[in-house]
């Protein structure tokens, strides 16, 4: 419990200090939107490179991961469908409808509570990486409005986080280790990526209402409920109809039940694609999520 709270604490603390960075205007006006570039642009593939390739991908999933993608596809592709046939959201905006109501803090919040709480940091793993090389990629080929045939294949060539995915798994697939000098540079720029993910939303909170009433008051109370709660319930399902118990159904079900992730205000952000809604969506299932999956 304490390993839990010390870890939406240290969340909340970041976002608080790019809140009061936002409310001072110590970085100017924009500041959130230059913030959220550097991440996408610089630091999220460094910290993405240097992960990917050095965790082996045999050995770390576990049956605990199959009720985590089961309750991903099934929750993404509902919340899909409510977005374009009972929001009438445009395509960019229902992505990120399904990407706040699926996607997961895997990182910031997975790695902490999988080591403190579930006792093993590999649980995490094969989330994250099921997230970077195949959800993240699909997601942000709905984002990128250039994208069409030709656009697809050259997708991994316009996108820094596929790229860097891409290119740490190759690494990690040879067998290669790369020396520790090597990978020294990408650690030292991906560290900044975590904190400057969260001084981003920070800086954006200061027109954030989360309980604010409006047009994307239903839809963002809706993917915040599938988030953390339907998610968890289905995982739990899923993974009791599998035979699971114990641990390893509390593990399918904590990541699972894991908040809406930063990265989804920064790749809104990107795009300019219902980023108040992005936003509002990470606040509030973090809010939520931090008495839910205690």
């Amino acid at each position: 419990m304490r390993d839990v709270l010390a870890a939406f604490g240290a969340l909340w603390a970041i976002t608080a200090l790019g809140w009061l960075i936002g409310r001072y205007r110590l970085l100017g006006p924009g500041s959130e939107v230059v913030l959220a570039r550097l991440v996408f642009f610089v630091a999220a593939p460094a910290l993405l490179f240097a992960t990917v390739s050095t965790t082996s991908v045999t050995g770390i999933f576990t049956a605990a991961f199959v009720p985590f993608v089961a309750s991903t596809l099934v929750v993404g592709l509902a919340t899909a469908g409510i977005a374009r046939w009972r929001w009438r959201l445009r395509r960019g905006e229902g992505t990120v409808a399904t990407l706040c109501a699926s996607y997961v803090n895997a990182g910031y919040l997975g790695i902490p509570i999988a080591a403190f709480v579930l006792g093993d940091v590999a649980y995490a793993v094969p989330v994250i990486l099921f997230q970077t090389l195949l959800f993240a990629p699909a997601a942000l080929a709905l984002l990128d409005a250039r994208q069409g045939a030709t656009g697809l294949l050259t997708l991994p060539l316009r996108n820094p986080i596929i790229m860097a995915s891409l290119l740490g798994l190759a690494i990690t697939a040879s067998g290669w280790s790369p020396p520790a000098a090597l990978l020294r540079p990408f650690e030292l720029v991906g560290g900044a990526a975590v904190p400057l993910a969260l001084i981003a939303l920070g800086v954006s909170l200061g027109g954030a209402r989360p309980l604010h009433n409006g047009p994307d008051a239903e839809p963002r109370y809706v993917v915040v409920a599938i988030k953390v709660l339907a998610q968890p319930a289905l995982a739990y399902l899923i993974g009791r109809l599998l035979g699971l118990d114990g641990g390893l159904l509390l593990a399918a079900v904590v990541m699972s039940g894991l908040p809406t992730a930063q990265n989804i205000f920064v790749f809104a952000t990107r795009f300019n694609q219902a980023p108040s809604l992005a936003r509002d969506a990470v606040v509030l299932s973090t809010l939520v999520g931090a008495i839910t999956l205690m």
